[in-house]
């Protein structure tokens, strides 16, 4: 456990670096152009190398020394933000350039991510797993309570590009820790396949276990419709307040992250975690729902606070199942495979939030818009209430998006039919 908690610590750092970033780059572009299709193209390129790139990644990572893979991964990372910096410095960034600099992050994060979760499972026993994951999104979430406060002043007081000079610093402490860890190599078996015979391993161990692909199928839907809904957060808040009020209001809201982390760190989750997932997924919906039933900072946070809370019990299920279920030694191709599907509708629904709401469900809440006397009086009206309009409609459709999981046997049955893959008691045996 200290190895993990000293590689935690330092990813700790990092991800709070990194949210400044993150905070600072979209604030600048959504400024600059005032426009939320621009604005949530950030989020395509930030998820789609994930989508094009995991299954060869994870292939990589079960070949290769994950700390070192981790340790590669923060590195690219560093060199980025520090170019970024540079052209931020000079006058000289484009918007194009942020689109280039977090598809080339994300690519790097893809290794960095696939290595770090497969690390743990040979660092803790198989009971510690959802505590562990509670963990790490426990970082996450401190990432996202704290970046827009420290963000939104360290703007005013040091500018975007001193924002990015302190995320350069966070990978430094990132890589020292990275440095002194020690993550042993699990048993490896058929390691002369191909490349591409090791990227189809990972697919077809999910195909032959409907249990498996059916919860992955799940996730893919829940990420279509709150990817609609969760990139359009900040030009929601935009649309009737501040930028200070949107850091305390996205700082608020992350504090929902902090308190199911926490409590996934404490408790491990319920001791059937299907059951827990699709018990906790229709909490979710009814948090976008409150999120965007009216133009209030106070809804809102409350919203994305119960949306977070439960986000991070279903995620910490979810991961522990995986993480159980799959060998140490074919985690990496699994769990790419298992990224690129479940994710795959991600960049489809960053892509289509924002014409959905420039060209259809603004118009439709606009002042004399096509919906604007039946829903008005509900929603209000005017300038962000068609994004509150996508909120309520994704919050809907997630509250009933779990209901066939518990009419279908092999999913409900997960646990029970498919066999532990990590015995309990100890972490996987290490190769030599």
């Amino acid at each position: 456990m200290r190895n993990f908690l000293l590689i935690w610590s330092g990813q700790l750092v990092s991800v709070i670096g990194s949210g400044l970033t993150g905070f600072a780059l979209g604030y600048w572009v959504y400024q600059e152009t005032h426009s939320v299709t621009r604005f949530t193209l950030i989020f395509v390129m930030t998820s789609l190398p994930g989508v094009v790139l995991a299954p060869f990644a994870g292939a990589f990572v079960d070949r290769w020394n994950r700390r070192r893979v981790m340790l590669l991964s923060d590195s690219v990372s560093a060199l980025v933000t520090a170019v970024l910096a540079v052209l931020m410095a000079t006058g000289s960034l484009r918007i194009w350039h942020i689109y280039l600099g977090v598809a080339l992050q994300s690519t790097s994060g893809v290794f960095q991510w696939l290595a770090y979760s497969a690390a743990i499972t040979m660092q803790i026993p198989k009971e510690q797993f959802a505590r562990a994951d509670g963990l790490r999104q426990l970082g996450t979430a401190t990432a996202q309570v704290l970046s827009p406060f420290l963000a939104g002043v360290l703007v005013t007081l040091i500018h975007i590009w001193g924002v990015l000079v302190v995320d350069l610093a966070s990978f430094v402490v990132a890589l020292a820790t990275l440095a002194f860890a020690h993550i042993p190599d699990p048993v490896t078996v058929n390691v002369r396949k191909s490349l591409w015979k090791q990227v189809a391993d990972g697919w077809l161990f999910i195909a032959e276990r409907p249990g498996l692909k059916g919860l992955l199928w799940l996730f893919a839907v829940m990420n279509l419709l709150v990817g609609l809904a969760f990139v359009l957060v900040t030009p929601l808040v935009l649309s009737f307040s501040s930028a200070a009020s949107l850091g305390g209001a996205l700082a608020a809201a992350s504090s929902g992250l902090v308190v199911g982390s926490l409590m996934m760190s404490a408790w491990g989750g319920p001791r059937r975690r299907v059951l827990g997932i699709l018990a906790l997924t229709p909490v979710l919906g009814l948090g976008l729902v409150a999120a965007g039933i009216a133009p209030s900072l106070p809804a809102i946070c409350a919203g994305m606070f119960l949306f977070l809370a439960g986000a991070s019990v279903v995620n910490g299920c979810s991961q522990a199942i995986w993480q159980s279920k799959v060998p140490p030694d074919l985690q990496g191709r699994v769990f790419a495979v298992r990224r690129m599907l479940a994710q795959s509708t991600t960049p489809i629904a960053y892509l289509l939030a924002g014409p959905l709401a420039d060209r259809y469900f603004e118009p439709l809440m606009s002042r004399g818009g096509a919906l604007a006397a039946t829903l008005g009086p509900l929603l209000g009206v005017g300038r962000g209430r068609g994004i509150g309009l996508l909120f309520l409609t994704m919050g809907l459709l997630l509250m009933v998006s779990t209901t066939w999981g518990f009419f279908y046997p092999p999913l409900r049955r997960l646990e029970t039919e498919i066999p532990d893959a990590v015995g309990p008691g100890a972490p996987a045996a290490a190769g030599a």
